[in-house]
């Protein structure tokens, strides 16, 4: 996830500085969405250049770079300007300079744009601009984009940008989006999105007559000709009307989130997907290709009514309530581009050369820390029953500790949301130099370990703000789900199970939206139970995982003792601390393992206990022996794990806010950890 933002000013006169710092505080707002590095562009004060500035590392290295420089003219005024700018969390690419967005079509830099998403048929794209005499710097999908637009510009240079930008959205496919720039059309920005976030935010000294923009489509957008744009913003000051051939100034921002604009305007309009907004002459325009059965006419222009602190949380209090939330859509991202449902496929590009190798492998070895460790236990059981290979799943320190035997015919798979974690890297190191074959399994694209491993899956979940991991956790999960379905898509024996699998991915999201709707009973539910000194979390098979996971998020959070306990090992210990004043939660599923659970629960419920339950919806048996009930929708045993874990991190979230825990930034913990 990248951030966004791009200001145009039409007939206001600003100073290069005025302008610059209108971007860097824009990007400033979006960082939180990126922060490997950074770039802007703007016109040069000759009117026809335009000068590209990019740094890595935080956008404050930006701005230093930026006014560091003596060859910007920081006190030329344009009357009519645009610039772009954009915070990138790398997803193809290291982070560095060349990889730093904007992206440029040529050294003269005559396209240059900036990409939030990912485009999966970049490689073809690429392919054929190379046999066109393309030469790529960088090693990013973005910058196909921007050299795509440019060979469109030389087959047909009549096109308006507008009609180009078109023209370079139907080529590609994934998640984007995109922001454009060209000396060709000085004074003109295009933009367009699918899958990702994009605002038109606007800024007027005049009121706007109205709060609808007309959606314009096919040959509609042409009356007078061919590059004619329809004016579809009239302003009006208090005594008449006005059209945009009468100069009245405007400025319009272009942002992945209202959190870059609303210290400049509370009137946006919210982009949807394959809408292609252009700005010309001071005019908005929103086009579409085709018109589709259920599309509104026109696109409402909002007032905003949030703080900015509030916005950049979208409705959120705090980092990790909005990740929680942000899950239906984070395991889509994990699956987009991989998982076809047309056909049933599973394609994982990062490691589809070294799947002959994976098969023939003497066994799999799962390594993590933490929340990383814990989604390869959820997982192992489906790797060895789709793979029927030995599968060891390791904590990186105490792999280390036992110099544990590897061999050349083992493939070691690292686990890590942020990719630098030190254990796992050092652990990474003792494997690779072992011979063996290294898969990493991340969400931070140029880390140490995605640098280090011979292949690798990226979980794009986005960046993850809040210390204690949620929907990097579901993410995780999926990936290896994902790698257990591609190893399995030869053997027909396995056919209705995986077929089973990968209609429970397809509806996955929607039932973790089910899920998220037991917000408010689970808040209740924290209110009994944040003032108890402990927790223990009891499951087995599947959810062993959840109760492990679970049980984290309460220490991370609330500073209380909590316990992930295996049910089966309840008769070996356990059960002594099972009374009526200690607080237990059980997760019970409609699966293999359900008798064996059932007969843990009637275990604890005659020694007193007063057991919370995770159940099926609608599962009478269970919740006739539970003193509450939280119930979740049914779905493939092997993806259970994903949704019981959400309540035990809405749970957790809970106990924090109440005991006045920092949940975002839980004591002596951090995101990243980088020392052992």
């Amino acid at each position: 996830m990248c951030g966004i933002f791009a200001y145009l000013n039409y007939l206001t006169p600003k100073s290069r500085e005025e302008i610059l710092k209108l971007l860097v505080g824009g990007l400033k707002r979006l960082e939180y969405r990126g922060y490997d590095s950074a770039g802007v562009a703007v016109d040069e004060s000759n009117g026809h250049d335009i000068a590209v500035i990019k740094k890595t590392g935080k956008v404050q290295s930006l701005v230093d770079e930026i006014f560091s420089r003596t060859d910007l003219k920081f006190d030329g005024v344009a009357e009519s300007h645009v610039g772009i700018a954009h915070t990138r969390w790398a997803t193809h690419g290291a982070p560095s300079e060349l990889n730093s967005h904007p992206q440029r079509s040529d050294i003269d830099h005559g396209f240059l744009v900036v990409h939030n998403g990912i485009v999966t048929n970049y490689k073809e794209v690429k392919t054929l601009l190379q046999q066109r005499g393309y030469v790529f710097e960088s090693e990013t999908d973005t910058e196909v984009i921007a050299k795509l637009i440019h060979h469109l510009w030389t087959q047909h240079p009549s096109y308006s940008f507008r009609e180009l930008v078109e023209q370079v959205i139907q080529q590609l496919e994934g998640a984007f989006a995109l922001c454009f720039k060209s000396k060709f059309f000085p004074g003109e920005c295009v933009a367009t999105r699918r899958g990702s976030p994009l605002l038109v935010a606007i800024k007027t000294k005049t009121r706007l007559i109205t709060d609808h923009v007309p959606i314009l489509y096919g040959k509609d957008h042409r009356p007078h000709g061919r590059n004619a744009d329809v004016p579809v913003i009239a302003r009006s000051d208090s005594t008449a009307e006005f059209q945009p051939s009468v100069e009245k100034e405007v400025e319009y921002f272009f942002a992945s989130d209202a959190s870059a604009v609303i210290e400049h305007t509370d009137r946006v309009i919210f982009l949807e997907d394959d809408d292609v907004a252009a700005v010309k002459e001071g005019t908005l325009s929103i086009h579409r290709l085709r018109r589709c059965m259920d599309d509104p006419h026109a696109r409402e222009i909002t007032t905003l009514k949030m703080e900015i602190q509030q916005i950049m949380k979208g409705n959120y209090e705090y980092f990790m309530q909005k990740e929680i939330f942000e899950q239906p859509e984070s395991v889509v991202n994990t699956m987009r581009g991989r998982l076809n449902f047309q056909n049933n496929s599973v394609t994982l590009g990062g490691i589809t050369d070294y799947i002959p190798e994976i098969k023939r492998c003497r066994r799999l070895m799962l390594i993590g820390c933490g929340t990383s460790y814990h989604s390869a236990v959820a997982t192992r059981q489906l790797l060895e029953e789709l793979t029927e290979l030995p599968v060891m799943v390791e904590l990186a320190s105490d792999f280390l500790d036992r110099n544990t035997p590897v061999f050349r015919d083992d493939v070691c798979f690292f686990i890590s949301q942020s990719g630098e974690t030190a254990d796992t890297l050092m652990a990474l190191r003792y494997c690779k130099g072992r011979g063996a074959l290294i898969v990493g399994i991340t969400n931070t694209v140029g880390s140490s370990i995605s640098r280090e491993s011979h292949c690798g899956v990226h979980i794009n979940a986005g960046p993850e703000i809040g210390v204690a991991s949620t929907k990097a956790y579901t993410s995780q999960f999926i990936s290896l789900v994902m790698f257990a379905l591609v190893m399995s898509e030869d053997r027909n024996s396995l056919g209705p199970r995986r077929m089973e699998i990968i209609e429970g991915l397809k509806n996955l999201d929607n039932q973790i939206r089910e899920v998220l709707k037991l917000d408010n009973k689970v808040k209740e539910l924290a209110k009994s139970l944040y003032q108890f000194k402990s927790l223990l979390i009891m499951g087995r098979g599947y959810n062993f995982a959840t109760c492990m996971e679970g049980a984290l998020k309460v220490k991370e959070l609330t500073y209380m003792h909590s316990e992930g306990i295996m049910a089966g090992e309840l008769k070996h210990g356990p059960l002594a601390l099972v009374d009526d004043s200690m607080p237990i939660i059980m997760i019970v599923m409609r699966d293999p393992v359900y008798n064996k659970c059932m007969n843990a629960l009637q275990q604890v419920t005659a020694r007193d206990g007063k057991p919370i339950v995770i159940c099926h919806d609608g599962d009478e048996d269970t919740k006739s022996l539970a003193s509450r009930v939280l119930e979740i929708p049914k779905t493939v045993d092997c993806l259970q794990g994903i949704l019981t874990v959400i309540p035990m991190q809405l749970l957790s979230f809970h106990i924090a806010v109440l005991k006045g825990c920092n949940v975002d930034c839980p004591r002596n913990l951090a995101k990243s950890v980088t020392v052992e």
